[in-house]
């Protein structure tokens, strides 16, 4: 069955509201726990983090409001975070084993929280500069996981998963390269948060360009079991722009991820192109 994941609302209406108005519309972070109390538990924590949740409307504001750029915040990250544990069990129902399990015989429960938490951390570096936010979102995030993990695991636990952690939340930056399948799994989760929603604010306001224009052409983008390998990611355009979302960012995000051998990748366009654009003055 195909799962789809949407960006939400962004509606640029919120902007420039007080900081408790913005959380009137806090984003509740769920993913399907399949009988993983771990998960479940984690969840739980990270929903009754009032700072958490703060360092994602931060990281919001810097990248939406100051930038003009795409969505980074709790919408992203809940997106993000869905696509990787749902990546990563297509994955061990193939037979792929995480690297959790591999190096340091921990369960394939504990490789979704090290995806689940790696997913929901990659981007609060954001809250402090877009310029090399992946390197700050490691000690933002050592910290919060240093309240958190103790919550689940004991201390020689708790640590090895966070070092899995802060491996995949760098392993995304531009030339990242994943050790891990977990941080594989991440770095890729994350590109394929590329529907239209996600792009709404800044081509709405006017923001013209391909980054822009080309994510404002992906209808939709599914993860189900594939044919021939464990994944079948199958993107939706509207029109044919959207093609520059896989052939660059896409490809430069799976190149060196080490997820290469186990996704097939498939774009399909409707009958008619969707007009974007009437005019462009450069």
């Amino acid at each position: 069955m195909s799962e789809e994941y949407f960006e939400g609302d962004l509606d640029a209406g919120d902007r420039l509201r007080d900081i408790d108005s913005r959380f009137e519309r806090r984003i509740t972070m769920t993913v399907p726990d399949r009988h993983n109390p771990k998960l479940h538990k984690v969840m739980e924590l990270v929903n009754s983090d009032d700072d958490l949740y703060c360092l994602w409307v931060a990281a919001n504001v810097n990248a939406v409001e100051r930038l003009n750029m795409t969505d980074h915040g709790p919408v992203h990250v809940k997106i993000v975070m869905n696509i990787a544990v749902r990546m990563l069990r297509l994955l061990a129902d193939a037979g792929v084993e995480s690297n959790a399990v591999a190096n340091y015989a921990l369960a394939p429960e504990d490789a979704e929280v090290i995806v689940a938490l790696a997913a929901l951390l990659h981007d609060v570096g954001m809250s402090i500069h877009r310029a090399d936010h992946e390197a700050f979102s490691l000690f933002v995030a050592q910290s919060k996981l240093q309240e958190i993990l103790p919550e689940v695991y004991g201390t020689r636990e708790q640590t090895i998963i966070r070092t899995e952690i802060l491996h995949a939340i760098i392993s995304h930056r531009s030339g990242g390269k994943p050790l891990t399948l977990e941080a594989g799994v991440v770095r890729i989760a994350d590109a394929l948060d590329m529907a239209k929603g996600r792009s709404r604010i800044p081509f709405a306001s006017g923001s013209l360009s391909i980054h822009s224009v080309s994510a404002a052409a992906v209808e939709s983008v599914s993860i189900d079991k594939g044919r021939a390998k464990p994944i079948c990611v199958t993107v939706e355009l509207s029109n044919s722009a959207g093609l520059f979302q896989l052939d660059q960012l896409l490809r430069n995000k799976l190149d060196g991820s080490g997820l290469e051998p186990h996704m097939e990748i498939n774009a399909t366009l409707g009958e008619e192109e969707k007009q974007l654009l009437t005019d462009f003055t450069l």
